[in-house]
């Protein structure tokens, strides 16, 4: 889960985090191109942003996190939420 930094974050996001979303952005585009990232996208409210991915461990799935521009560089705090499917494709 992806979380902003504070309430309208998308109606009041300076040009310095916009660079870094637009970064974050294509690191998540090329996780789906190699296929690790299933879906990504955010709220309607912009509360909060979710990226679900195919991890082997929760290690692997926290160093995708941590290494994406959006955590590293602070415009977007993120939380690791293992995930078991119940229900469901692949």
């Amino acid at each position: 889960m992806y979380l902003p930094p504070r309430e309208n974050f998308a109606e009041n996001i300076t040009p310095k985090e916009t660079a870094v979303i637009e970064r974050h952005f294509e690191y998540l585009k090329g996780k789906l191109a190699e296929g690790i990232l299933i879906l990504a996208g955010r709220t309607e409210n912009t509360r909060f942003g979710i990226a679900i991915i195919r991890a082997k461990s929760e290690a692997q799935g926290r160093e995708v996190m941590e290494n994406d521009p959006a955590v590293v560089e602070k415009v977007l705090a993120g939380e690791l939420l293992p995930f078991h499917l119940a229900l469901g494709g692949e």
